[in-house]
Order: structure tokens, then C-alpha cells, then sequence
């Protein structure tokens, strides 16, 4: 009995696992979660907005105190956070890259936190859509 009552769960998470394996791990660890770190210039950085009781639909671990990059437990749950905002394959489809890019080059209308990128040219954005494309090169 125990075991038809997991197979709904599985059925149900068996796309988010499925998406999560086709996204790099190590290349967001190395170079996706240090994007969400920079400061740019007029904005604040994403983890300012999107960590601790964010309420946003992206969250990302709160840094420990004096902490300057996650521990590997967090990067994995900003790893599986991030992967539920990206479509694999199709950079231009998931809301991690088209909610902070300005409207005038493809991204969504409304980021609270401004244009983080102003451009498809943006080198953060570049990372961003690098892994998103599945290509870490």
C-alpha cells in the first residue's frame, strides 16, 4: 500500500529531476552562483532580494554571516531552485534570464530589482544563458 502512495509523488517530481539533471551542476556552482553575487552598478545584488523570507519565485540560500559563497548543501538548493526557472535548451523560455533583462532586448515587463542585465550581451547574462543552454564550454 505504501508503495502506490509514492509512485503519484514520483510522477509528479520526475520532471523537475529530469530538468535538473540536463543543467550542469559544477558549472553553475563556478560560475551561474557568482552572477547572483556581483554588484552592478545602480542595482543591488540578486542575493540581496532573493534570499532568506523572500518571497519572490526565485530564492536563493541566505548566506552565512561573514560568508562570502555558499556551502556546497546551499549551492545544491540554489542549483535545484535555479533549474526550476530555466527551460533546458531554451534560453529564451525560463524566467531566470528573461525576468532581469530589459524589455527592449526579450525580457519580461516587470523585475522589481530593475534591468540586472541591460542586454543579451551582458556578460552575466552570457553565463546565465550558457548553462541554460546546456552548453558549459
Amino acid at each position: 500500500m505504501r508503495r502506490s502512495s509514492i509512485l503519484p509523488v514520483f510522477i509528479l517530481l520526475s520532471p523537475l529531476v529530469a530538468q535538473a539533471q540536463a543543467l550542469d551542476y559544477d558549472f553553475f556552482k563556478a560560475r551561474v552562483q557568482p552572477v547572483f553575487l556581483e554588484k552592478r552598478p545602480g542595482h543591488a545584488r540578486c542575493v540581496v532580494c532573493h534570499s532568506g523570507r523572500s518571497t519572490n519565485a526565485f530564492r536563493l540560500e541566505k548566506l552565512a554571516p561573514g560568508a562570502t559563497i555558499w556551502s556546497e548543501e546551499q549551492s545544491r538548493r540554489n542549483f535545484e531552485m535555479a533549474a526550476r526557472l530555466v527551460v533546458p535548451g531554451d534560453p529564451q523560455a525560463g524566467l531566470l534570464l528573461t525576468h532581469p533583462l530589459a524589455p527592449e532586448a526579450g525580457g519580461s515587463a516587470y523585475h522589481s530589482g530593475g534591468r540586472q542585465f541591460a542586454s543579451r550581451d551582458d556578460p552575466g547574462w552570457k553565463i546565465l544563458s550558457q548553462w541554460a543552454r546546456g552548453k558549459p564550454d
